[in-house]
């Protein structure tokens, strides 16, 4: 089943999955390209000296934290999400995963959860590039980006990664089997599989309970606690 241009088939599945097409609505918008480099030049229509400094500034005036860690954590974790979500769903359904390469994605820093995101053009790439697409082309600089910036644990990143790679196979798998769509759900497991076999996301779920063996720091947002497939059982102690 060959991508088609709007992605139509996305859209059942939720709004992790959702992936817009073609030209924003807002002008100026910056590439995810240029939200993961090392230093980024000013674009007056929006203001974004540096995308992903204003994404983890948004995230923590959100939340009503002041640990730019954490903020830098969920920002992270909510751009994995939608990634993995997007691309695994397309591998899942159609067979073919869209070529996401940062240089033609868009971002909205300022959007609201999940993360906005408008792809200039649909071009198709083999199942067998998910990984490239996705861990090599987005969370390897992303992870390296927020690491080197807000102190947060590249370990602890990766175990972002690999929780949102395991919540995209659920969310697949619910609603396959919901449509009687056993195939997809089967597809999607099948394919995270062999993603999880690299060492940047082996070990970071734990197989049999489905809980990730980092934490994503939550517990220390203002009113914050335990998600559902944390490591810890109780929230841990402040120094």
């Amino acid at each position: 089943m060959d991508l088609d241009p709007g992605l139509a088939a996305l859209r059942p599945l939720g709004g992790f999955f959702v992936l817009h097409t073609g030209a924003p609505p807002l002008a100026g918008l910056p590439t995810l390209a240029r939200a993961y480099a090392p230093a980024a030049p000013a674009v007056p229509a929006k203001g974004y000296a540096d995308p992903m400094d204003f994404r983890v500034r948004k995230v923590a005036r959100s939340l009503g934290t002041p640990e730019a860690r954490v903020a830098a954590s969920l920002a992270h974790q909510g751009l994995a999400a939608r990634l993995w979500s997007v691309a695994l769903g397309c591998a899942a359904l159609y067979g073919r995963v869209p070529d996401l390469d940062p240089r033609l994605l868009r971002w909205d820093p300022d959007g609201s959860a999940p993360d906005d995101l408008w792809l200039g053009e649909v071009r198709a790439l083999p199942v067998d590039g998910l990984d490239a697409v996705v861990r090599e082309g987005h969370l390897v600089p992303l992870t390296a980006a927020l690491s080197a910036r807000h102190r947060v644990s590249a370990r602890l990143l990766w175990g972002n990664a690999g929780a949102a790679l395991a919540s995209s196979v659920r969310m697949i798998d619910r609603w396959a089997r919901t449509g009687g769509r056993r195939d997809v759900a089967d597809r999607a497991r099948t394919l995270a599989a062999g993603l999880f076999a690299h060492p940047d996301l082996a070990g970071t779920v734990d197989p049999a309970t489905g809980r990730r063996r980092t934490c994503c720091l939550y517990y220390r947002v203002p009113g914050g606690g335990l998600c559902g497939d944390c490591c810890f059982d109780r929230p841990p102690g402040r120094r």
